[in-house]
Protein backbone atom coordinates (compact mmCIF):
# COMPACT_ATOMS: atom_id res chain seq x y z
CA UNK A 1 0.00 0.00 0.00
CA UNK A 2 3.02 2.26 0.33
CA UNK A 3 4.50 1.86 -2.65
CA UNK A 4 0.92 2.77 -4.17
CA UNK A 5 0.50 5.77 -2.61
CA UNK A 6 4.48 6.84 -3.08
CA UNK A 7 3.64 6.04 -6.78
CA UNK A 8 0.35 7.72 -7.12
CA UNK A 9 2.19 11.28 -4.95
CA UNK A 10 4.72 11.17 -7.90
CA UNK A 11 2.56 11.26 -10.58
CA UNK A 12 0.56 14.31 -8.95
CA UNK A 13 4.44 15.57 -8.60
CA UNK A 14 4.54 15.24 -12.17
CA UNK A 15 0.99 16.38 -13.68
CA UNK A 16 1.86 19.57 -11.85
CA UNK A 17 4.92 20.16 -13.19
CA UNK A 18 3.65 19.36 -17.05
CA UNK A 19 1.37 21.42 -16.63
CA UNK A 20 3.68 24.33 -15.64
CA UNK A 21 6.20 23.62 -18.46
CA UNK A 22 2.93 23.10 -20.75
CA UNK A 23 1.66 26.85 -19.97
CA UNK A 24 4.92 28.07 -20.44
CA UNK A 25 5.34 27.14 -23.14
CA UNK A 26 4.03 29.35 -25.88
CA UNK A 27 2.45 27.34 -29.05
CA UNK A 28 4.01 30.01 -32.11
CA UNK A 29 7.43 28.80 -30.71
CA UNK A 30 7.55 32.21 -27.99
CA UNK A 31 6.60 31.48 -24.71
CA UNK A 32 9.52 32.32 -22.39
CA UNK A 33 12.23 32.19 -24.43
CA UNK A 34 10.64 34.87 -26.26
CA UNK A 35 11.39 36.75 -22.95
CA UNK A 36 14.88 35.95 -23.12
CA UNK A 37 15.93 37.89 -26.45
CA UNK A 38 19.16 39.29 -25.46
CA UNK A 39 21.88 37.61 -27.45
CA UNK A 40 23.99 37.58 -24.36
CA UNK A 41 21.60 34.89 -22.58
CA UNK A 42 23.46 32.16 -21.19
CA UNK A 43 20.67 30.34 -22.61
CA UNK A 44 19.68 31.65 -25.66
CA UNK A 45 15.55 31.40 -27.52
CA UNK A 46 16.62 28.44 -28.77
CA UNK A 47 18.11 26.66 -26.03
CA UNK A 48 15.23 27.82 -23.98
CA UNK A 49 13.11 25.97 -26.23
CA UNK A 50 14.58 23.06 -26.93
CA UNK A 51 14.97 22.44 -23.04
CA UNK A 52 11.28 23.23 -22.55
CA UNK A 53 10.40 20.56 -25.68
CA UNK A 54 12.91 18.33 -23.72
CA UNK A 55 11.63 18.49 -20.55
CA UNK A 56 7.97 17.92 -21.75
CA UNK A 57 8.98 15.06 -23.21
CA UNK A 58 10.70 13.95 -20.39
CA UNK A 59 7.58 14.47 -17.84
CA UNK A 60 5.45 12.60 -20.85
CA UNK A 61 7.65 9.31 -20.93
CA UNK A 62 8.04 9.31 -16.76
CA UNK A 63 4.20 9.84 -16.43
CA UNK A 64 3.61 6.79 -18.90
CA UNK A 65 5.96 4.97 -17.19
CA UNK A 66 4.52 6.04 -13.08
CA UNK A 67 1.13 4.56 -14.77
CA UNK A 68 2.27 1.25 -15.67
CA UNK A 69 4.27 1.02 -12.75
CA UNK A 70 1.17 2.08 -10.72
CA UNK A 71 -0.99 -1.27 -11.72
CA UNK A 72 2.11 -3.42 -10.06
CA UNK A 73 1.51 -1.55 -6.99
CA UNK A 74 -2.47 -1.09 -7.04
CA UNK A 75 -3.60 -2.99 -3.30
CA UNK A 76 -5.54 -6.17 -4.32
CA UNK A 77 -8.08 -6.60 -1.95
CA UNK A 78 -7.49 -10.47 -1.99
CA UNK A 79 -8.08 -12.66 1.89
CA UNK A 80 -5.17 -14.49 2.87
CA UNK A 81 -6.82 -17.83 2.91
CA UNK A 82 -9.07 -16.53 -0.63
CA UNK A 83 -12.39 -17.20 0.69
CA UNK A 84 -13.48 -14.14 0.48
CA UNK A 85 -15.47 -14.96 -2.30
CA UNK A 86 -16.95 -17.88 -0.83
CA UNK A 87 -18.16 -16.10 2.49
CA UNK A 88 -19.86 -13.50 0.45
CA UNK A 89 -21.77 -16.04 -1.78
CA UNK A 90 -22.77 -17.98 1.06
CA UNK A 91 -23.91 -14.61 2.92
CA UNK A 92 -26.19 -13.88 -0.07
CA UNK A 93 -27.71 -17.69 0.15
CA UNK A 94 -28.61 -17.28 3.22
CA UNK A 95 -30.44 -14.32 3.04
CA UNK A 96 -31.88 -14.61 -0.23
CA UNK A 97 -35.70 -15.42 0.20
CA UNK A 98 -37.39 -17.57 -2.45
CA UNK A 99 -39.62 -15.81 -5.05
CA UNK A 100 -43.34 -16.52 -4.93
CA UNK A 101 -45.18 -16.94 -7.73
CA UNK A 102 -47.63 -14.43 -8.55
CA UNK A 103 -50.91 -15.95 -8.58
CA UNK A 104 -54.47 -13.80 -9.88
CA UNK A 105 -57.00 -13.52 -7.32
CA UNK A 106 -60.03 -15.70 -7.93
CA UNK A 107 -62.92 -14.82 -9.76
CA UNK A 108 -65.83 -13.83 -8.73
CA UNK A 109 -69.36 -15.26 -9.77
CA UNK A 110 -71.90 -12.28 -10.20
Amino acid sequence: MNAFIFISVLILITCVLMILVVLVQNSKGGGLASNFSSSNQYMGVRKTADFLEKFTWGLAIALLALSLLSIIAIPRGRNTQGTADTELRQSIDENAQPVQDFQAPPKENK
